[in-house]
């Protein structure tokens, strides 16, 4: 059979330094049609009770979980799955897709998380990366499974991909925090402003986090994400 090479053809990404980094833009647009921003993580159900009322207070929640949950257990889950693609380790991969799925503490977090990665693998095999495509109806799908599939395949780097991982929850958490306190668009910029200046400090600790010292908790968001399930009246999914 012919390969590639013999047809005179390369990997653009050979020819085209800058591929790597606009493909990561696309991954972070909100455009990607994965249906992020139809989630809310708790926070819907915390404003409701009164928990968050104003832009310092979802500061404060959004940063919380920064340090106590995505820099603890979703970065360094993202790593080791994407080391896992690089490897062609499928085992791997799917051991610590439904480790990471498992420690979601409330169905709703765990079935965000199952919907996104779905929608990013249809997406991911798409867009021409066929490993995507058995993610599609994985009941152990994750977002940061096929977030890591994307990034080993496109040669993102790794530290780009964790800031990258962050960011876009940051973003989606705050396009919510704006619908629902509710909040100027000028207050979200602020807010985004602010975390921005420690996405990169959460990144690193997450990367640098060995085997044994992953997990964490924030028993109040978890609160909050099994009360939303139940909210009489809501505009986020459950």
């Amino acid at each position: 059979m012919a390969t590639r090479t013999d047809l005179g053809l390369t990997d653009p990404g050979l020819t085209d330094p800058g591929l790597a980094r606009r493909r990561l833009w696309q991954l972070l647009s909100p455009a990607l049609p994965v249906g992020a921003y139809s989630y809310s993580g708790g926070l819907e159900w915390a404003i409701e009770a009164g928990w968050v009322q104003d832009e310092a207070a979802v500061a404060d929640w959004l940063q919380g979980q920064l340090d106590h949950t995505l820099s603890r257990v979703d970065i360094p889950m993202l790593q080791r799955l994407h080391q896992a693609w690089q490897t062609q380790d499928l085992d791997a991969v799917a051991r610590l897709s439904a480790w990471l799925s498992a420690s979601r503490e409330t169905r709703e977090l765990r079935d965000e998380d199952r919907q996104l990665g779905q929608a990013l693998a249809r997406l991911l095999t798409e867009l021409e990366l066929p490993e995507a495509e058995p993610w599609t109806r994985d009941p152990e799908a994750t977002w940061a499974t096929l977030l890591a599939l994307a990034l080993a395949r496109w040669d993102i780097a790794i530290g780009e991909g964790a800031e990258a991982c962050l960011w876009t929850w940051c973003e989606n958490q705050v396009a919510a925090a704006i619908k629902l306190v509710p909040l100027g668009q000028t207050a979200g910029q602020r807010l985004l402003y602010q975390l921005a200046s420690t996405i990169g400090t959460a990144a690193r600790a997450g990367l640098a986090r060995e085997d044994n010292a992953i997990g964490g908790t924030a028993p109040g968001v978890a609160i909050a994400s099994a009360l939303h399930e139940t909210q009489y009246s809501r505009l986020f999914r459950s």
